[in-house]
């Protein structure tokens, strides 16, 4: 068994965190043939790593003389860290950090037997090849420097965890305000096909309604008319009213009944129209995309670009939307700058 006290154990946490940035950043880059600054954290360090090297080198501690236990104890605790690592990070951030459901023989994602075998192996290269020198120069430390390096590493650490883990906890509200306003915008679509279902039908009756009483309204007219002509040939001889005067008479009554008609507004309109207002008023909130808002934001934007496999069981659709707007935006800016610089040498 190791002979460390606490704070080689956590220089060493550090180191292989650093060491663990590195190897996957490259491989990562070269994967992706751009520079990646690979991980959660936004600085030089990959805990998972550093966790995962910690495991190694205590599962395996008693089986040092023995290579084939050294191997299974390396698959099973790497194995057992790596899948509670992304259970818990899964369901805390609704993100997955990696995502191994394209490789066969996983197990929900988190774990499969390709990483379990790599981890046996990197257990035996871990504590036969790369932990002895670097234990061996680390016990080489002072004792008080050792600790000044290491609680300096620990207060910058800890502020990056810190930023990083809020930033993923707002990237996580981001895509469930996401997911609740595409619901909210289904409701208001919906709502307003109803309305305009009805509006039409109201349309209809209200246009059927117009016409049964301009027909009565006409037959109305007739009667009026024919009463009238009655009266005024009665009447003529008494009364100096030309007979121009009485037919405009009767054509502004007639104009009045029409306006009467066409100004009545429909009920139902009237009745939904506090409503329309309402819905219009949400969709304004809704439709205000944050996507914009995220995909502007300097360590969501990081967070986001440094883990290229991100990916969420729940809110896929919302994380690739944006992940494209960040891509676009990358894209606008480097072509920004290709303009600029061809401008200046022009």
């Amino acid at each position: 068994m190791y002979q460390y006290s606490v704070v080689q154990w956590l220089f060493f946490f550090y180191l292989y965190c650093f060491m663990g940035w590195c190897f996957e950043s490259v491989y990562v880059s070269i994967c992706q043939k751009k520079i990646i600054n690979r991980g959660f954290m936004r600085g030089p360090f990959l805990p998972i790593y550093g966790s995962g090297a910690i495991v190694m080198l205590v599962v395996s501690a008693p089986y040092q003389g023995n290579i084939i236990l050294t191997y299974l104890s390396g698959v099973i605790g790497a194995t057992l860290l790596e899948y509670v690592t992304g259970v818990c990070m899964e369901a805390l951030f609704k993100v997955r950090y990696w995502d191994y459901s394209k490789k066969p023989f996983n197990f929900q994602g988190h774990i499969c037997l390709g990483s379990s075998i790599a981890w046996g192996f990197l257990t035996i290269f871990m504590t036969h090849v790369v932990h002895r020198p670097i234990a061996e120069f680390v016990l080489g430390i002072p004792s008080a420097l050792l600790t000044i390096i290491t609680l300096t590493l620990t207060v910058f650490i800890a502020a990056d965890f810190s930023i990083s883990f809020r930033t993923a906890m707002d990237l996580r509200d981001v895509l469930m305000r996401m997911e609740k306003g595409k619901e909210e915008l289904l409701r208001i679509q919906k709502r307003l096909d109803v309305m305009i279902a009805v509006i039409d039908e109201s349309k209809e009756e209200f246009v059927e309604g117009i016409e049964q009483k301009k027909e009565q309204t006409r037959e109305q007219l007739e009667q009026v008319k024919e009463k009238w002509k009655e009266t005024i040939q009665e009447n003529l001889q008494y009364h100096s009213i030309e007979s121009a005067e009485m037919k405009a008479g009767i054509e502004e009554q007639l104009n009045k009944v029409k306006r009467a008609i066409y100004e009545r507004p429909s009920k139902y309109l009237e009745s939904i129209r506090d409503e329309v207002s309402e819905l219009r008023g949400r969709f304004s909130v809704q439709s205000d995309d944050g996507v914009q808002k995220a995909a502007s934001d300097f360590h969501k934007r990081n967070l986001i670009l440094g883990n290229p496999s991100m990916a969420s069981a729940r809110y896929n659709e919302y994380l690739e939307e944006l992940k494209k707007e960040i891509t676009r935006r990358k894209q606008s800016r480097k072509k920004k700058t290709v303009n600029e610089a061809e401008n200046k040498e022009i």
